[in-house]
């Protein structure tokens, strides 16, 4: 298979034409893993109840916090395949790639621990309702089973990804999305299995995306090809992978923790307010991946460039990027504001569930270019291997706001929309922080390749 006309030169000719070609089909395969959730949502809110569709969608934070910090280390494996590819070390790329699956398999055993013995600990300690909470741990524990899956697939893409190639994966999660609905509907509206069904669509159509990818890195003759029977754990390029890839997910973890407690302040408004905030943040996860997709298309652009040493092109990757990330999330925040009410429809038909969309939604997607500033600067950081400050300025900007906004603020304030006020407070604040460090990384990179 002639594996070359998948990929995209990052190092040489036009960038911004070079960032869309690859950010679009990570973008679209982003949107297809979100209508993974979406579909369970729709499905479960139409033809379960409100209380599963809050059980469904009461798990997401929570899920995030568990599984981002190995998605994050996902993110190191992007960063060192890409700069090994770009260099032409590929002896270096071969051991970056059996390093990375080894990781990704013992890292989806240990999430299948984790979801079986503290599902419904954590979900009590987030005051997840009564009338919820079963399901929530059911659809919990059934999802976690999948989890090698999940990190196969996208530790998988994300040696695909650094080398440019994001057809492919795209192509994978139509397959698997497709999949996913088709379940959905036969599990739930068929068999009436409920979140139970919901969450065995979902493991599924994780087992067929990661099989796909899997087959794709084994039969490729390029030099990321995959031979199980090599799998190791490379201490030089383990270490490699978590300098960037740890700080990237503990960033992610923290952040998602932050989100906790968000929607623990949620629950407290009720199931109406839950199933609401679950439909709103879903519409939300959309527009968060678009602003993503231009982040990792900076991160791999960027380590890919400083690996092959042309420095001259690493400003130009920013300016294009924030140019980008301001069109897009203003355009489909704008939409999504505007054609809010119908959207939520899609969802459910509860009028309380809507109106309590509707209040997250008009303060959070107008401004969501912001975020997509915020998320920028850190990836393109990482792309040049510095993590750990990006990291802790997060933290403080986005983290410590919205933590003192909840414990300060809301109590005197309690509604939704002053609630969610803490999302544009805290992304421009983490802007600040990160555009200022942005400066102080570039000068020291550039110093260190070029003297």
């Amino acid at each position: 298979m002639n594996d070359r006309k998948f990929e995209i030169d990052m190092c040489h000719g036009a960038i911004l034409p070079k960032l869309v070609s690859f950010a679009l089909p990570l973008m679209l395969s982003s949107v297809l893993q979100l209508l993974f959730n979406a579909v369970d949502i729709m499905v479960v809110g139409h033809f379960t109840g409100k209380e599963a569709l809050a059980a469904v969608g009461s798990t997401t934070a929570l899920i995030n916090v568990y599984t981002t910090l190995f998605i994050g280390i996902s993110l190191g494996t992007n960063v060192l395949a890409a700069r090994k590819y770009a260099a032409g070390a590929y002896d270096e790329m071969y051991l970056t790639v059996h390093t990375s699956i080894t990781v990704a398999l013992l890292s989806g055993i240990l999430m299948i621990f984790v979801g079986l013995f503290f599902s419904r600990a954590s979900l009590l300690l987030m005051g997840t309702p009564d009338d919820v909470i079963n399901h929530s741990v059911l659809y919990m524990r059934i999802y976690f089973a999948g989890m090698p899956f999940f990190m196969l697939y996208n530790y998988g893409a994300s040696i695909l990804r650094a080398v440019g190639d994001t057809r492919r994966p795209l192509i994978i999660l139509t397959v698997s999305g497709i999949a996913n609905a088709l379940l959905n509907l036969l599990l739930v509206i068929v068999f009436h299995m409920g979140v139970a069904g919901v969450a065995i669509a979902t493991v599924i159509s994780q087992c067929i995306s990661s099989l796909l990818v899997l087959r794709i890195l084994v039969s490729t003759d390029a030099p990321y090809r995959l031979d199980f029977r090599k799998l190791c754990l490379d201490k030089n390029c383990l270490r490699q992978i978590l300098q960037v890839g740890i700080p990237s997910g503990i960033q992610s973890c923290v952040i998602s923790f932050s989100n906790v407690l968000l929607q623990s302040s949620v629950n407290s408004f009720g199931s109406a307010a839950m199933a609401g905030y679950t439909s709103a943040n879903n519409l939300m996860g959309f527009l968060y991946m678009s602003v993503n997709s231009i982040t990792q298309a900076a991160m791999s652009f960027t380590s890919q460039n400083l690996g092959a040493r042309q420095f001259k092109r690493l400003d130009r990757i920013l300016l294009d990027c924030l140019f980008l990330e301001f069109v897009v999330p203003f355009t489909l925040g704008g939409l999504g504001y505007l054609f809010g009410a119908q959207l939520l429809t899609i969802y459910t038909t509860d009028t309380a569930v809507i109106r309590a969309g509707l209040e997250v939604m008009s303060i959070s997607f107008i401004p969501y270019f912001l975020c997509g500033f915020m998320d920028l600067f850190p990836g393109i950081m990482r792309g040049l291997g510095h993590a750990f400050v990006p990291m802790v300025l997060s933290l403080i900007g986005t983290v410590g706001t919205r933590v003192l906004w909840i414990f300060l603020y809301f109590p005197g304030h309690r509604t939704l929309h002053d609630l969610f006020l803490s999302y544009p407070i805290s992304w421009f604040c983490t802007i600040v922080l990160q555009a200022v460090c942005y400066w102080f990384v570039r000068k020291s990179v550039l110093q260190k390749y070029q003297y």
